[in-house]
């Protein structure tokens, strides 16, 4: 059975106080407790809407496993504990997740006052597709996880969205020019919502060289659909396996890997076409 208390997580701007919400403000206003990522950061923002001498809890990624047991029972106990990451929406690429998660397992009630999203905002005046998309969020720096990111986003049939810092984002871009091909449009979002917000769309290629003060949203265009292989393309690639001495099961099995068509299809051409070496 649910108590009356909640756990709610506030939206915050990303840049512009302006974005602050009139919900946001009486949220902050009427919670037991505010939680939050930056003591620092939040207080200022605090005070910008009027909300002087409340006491702030830091809960960031290094303490928030921690901090989650102690919510659950505070929140148990009938209090609502409002929770603001240092910008935009807390559990995207900030903490939060994990106190979602604990209240949840606990059947706690888990609300949310919505509002700025770096990844939304960036994908709407981008320019590229927004039906689909995915959100990546910070890539690994290096090794296999690194370049596994990278595959999928090249082979994504989605818009794929990514953050990254300034100083590490010419070398992502360029790895992401290696793996999705330097012609693949993208765009740079910066500066979000604040005096100098900028969108700078074009090939990878020449995003390269885009500079960037503060954390960077990129964009990625999704994969071009390859072509569906015809019958004669089929064959084609047949014809080289028989050649090379394969039986006509093992040349369709190689064939379907590689062309992505069905065992089947591929064996009845197999099949058709030795056929008719035999005529």
């Amino acid at each position: 059975m649910r108590s009356g208390g909640a756990l709610v997580l506030v939206a915050t701007p990303i840049g512009n106080f302006g974005d602050l919400s009139a919900r946001a403000i009486a949220t902050f206003s009427q919670a037991d407790e505010i939680w939050c990522e930056d003591t620092r950061r939040t207080r200022v923002l605090l005070n910008h809407a009027g909300i002087d001498g409340v006491k702030l809890r830091a809960v960031h990624e290094h303490n928030e496993a921690a901090a989650a047991v102690e919510l659950v029972e505070k929140v148990a106990s009938g209090l609502t504990i409002a929770y603001a990451s240092d910008a935009g929406m807390p559990g995207v690429s900030d903490p939060g997740e994990r106190l979602v998660a604990a209240c949840a397992a606990s059947d706690l009630a888990v609300s949310v006052v919505p509002g700025p999203s770096a990844a939304i905002s960036a994908l709407v005046i981008s320019g590229l597709p927004s039906n689909r998309f995915v959100f990546e969020g910070f890539i690994a720096r290096k090794g296999t996880e690194r370049k596994d990111a990278l595959a999928r986003i090249a082979s994504s049939d989605a818009t794929s969205i990514l953050y990254e810092s300034p100083n590490r984002i010419a070398a992502t871009i360029a790895d992401l020019a290696d793996a999705c091909g330097p012609d693949r449009p993208g765009a740079v979002v910066r500066e979000l919502t604040k005096i100098y917000e900028e969108v700078v769309r074009g090939p990878l290629a020449e995003l390269i060289s885009v500079k960037a003060r503060g954390e960077c949203v990129i964009l990625i265009a999704a994969a071009s659909p390859k072509p569906i292989p015809t019958d004669a393309d089929i064959d084609s690639a047949l014809l080289d396996g028989l050649a090379d001495g394969l039986s006509a099961r093992d040349a369709a099995n190689s064939v379907a890997k590689t062309l992505s068509v069905s065992k089947n299809r591929a064996y009845e051409r197999a099949t058709a076409i030795k056929s008719s070496k035999l005529k």
